[in-house]
């Protein structure tokens, strides 16, 4: 079966044995099982640290006023944007000692400098986890009625391949977060589950199960998302040829979580499709064709994405002979500097 039927299938909520385990052979179980054994004894140790807080504001030196890009947020460009990270020990930057290091902070100087006003930043992402605690941080991020979120990232996923929760219940989670984002009146982007296949000490038949179960699930996740009205890239091997060519640089001391390199190289990804989602990226909202971009069926589009990191899907026509169609975006990236957070206003 393709991965867009599957994912389909997945998004559909049908059933799909055991969270991805269930794909392979009873003779392969004890082999796996022991190299899930062998991951854990390799992989992770040194990434019990919390992660440094990034809130505060960004940008400060704009300030809005004359010289700032027309507004598409609020009335009024002296208004800081309102920016929420949610998600997992990813979105919280667990494995760095800076907090401009995290993509929280990282995403929030480059949107504060491409919209050329303060950026306040939010970040209620907890490491360890899974899709289920969503509901719990949506909660708290729409908790203040008077600071209510512009625009949402969440990172989320990889706890739940590891976990082995049900695809479909992730993904449920996941579209219920979506949902009641956008009804509060926030966009939403997610980066969806990173490919676990990378992780530099699991090896085979793991490395394959875990490429294969991650990448379904990004794909399902991206049908969720955008049926939501929310907007996916995809980290896929953690955004780009890069980590698996320096695996040393781009992962952290714990061989798990992204290194300072690698937050950036995944803040760049992220970053054109958070300022589209406001309307400040230069890009027109139609496809390159020489980029390979274009208008597809949803699930195509989400497993298209999926094979490949930093690829948008957006929303685009209601529907068509198979289903709601989307489009497929490679923006351009941009390098964002490590910035330092000034404490928010009381």
């Amino acid at each position: 079966m393709s991965r867009a039927r599957v994912a389909r299938r997945i998004a559909a909520g049908a059933a799909y044995g055991g969270g991805g385990i269930g794909l392979i052979g009873a003779a392969t179980i004890g082999v796996v099982l022991a190299e899930v054994q062998l991951a854990k004894r390799n992989v992770g140790g040194g990434a019990h640290a919390a992660p440094p807080r990034a809130d505060g504001r960004y940008g400060r030196s704009y300030g809005g006023g004359a010289g700032a890009v027309e507004d598409h947020v609020r009335p009024g460009c002296s208004e800081p944007v309102r920016f929420a990270m949610l998600g997992d020990s990813t979105a919280a930057g667990q494995g760095v000692h800076r907090a401009g290091q995290t993509p929280g902070a990282l995403l929030a100087a480059g949107l504060a400098a491409v919209a050329e006003r303060p950026v306040d930043l939010r970040n209620v992402a907890l490491p360890g986890a899974q899709s289920d605690d969503l509901d719990r941080q949506v909660t708290l991020i729409l908790s203040d009625p008077s600071w209510v979120p512009d625009v949402c990232v969440i990172m989320i996923g990889a706890n739940d391949v590891t976990h082995r929760m049900p695809p479909t219940r992730s993904v449920r989670h996941l579209s219920s977060a979506v949902r009641r984002l956008r009804t509060a009146g926030a966009e939403v982007v997610v980066g969806t589950c990173p490919d676990l296949g990378t992780v530099e000490n699991v090896y085979q038949p793991l490395r394959w199960l875990a490429r294969r179960v991650s990448r379904q699930l990004a794909a399902a996740q991206t049908i969720g998302v955008v049926e939501q009205g929310g907007r996916t890239v995809s980290l896929g091997d953690l955004l780009g040829p890069e980590f698996a060519a320096n695996p040393r640089e781009l992962f952290g001391p714990d061989n798990y979580h992204p290194s300072a390199e690698g937050y950036a190289t995944a803040a760049m990804a992220v970053l054109p499709t958070l300022c589209a989602a406001l309307g400040l990226w230069p890009e027109e909202e139609r496809p390159d064709l020489s980029r390979r971009e274009g208008f597809l069926p949803v699930a195509r589009a989400a497993a298209q994405a999926a094979a490949e990191g930093g690829t948008e899907v957006a929303a685009a026509m209601p529907a068509g002979p198979r289903g709601p169609w989307a489009l497929l975006k490679r923006r351009r990236r941009r390098r964002i500097h490590a910035p330092e957070p000034s404490p928010l206003p009381h």
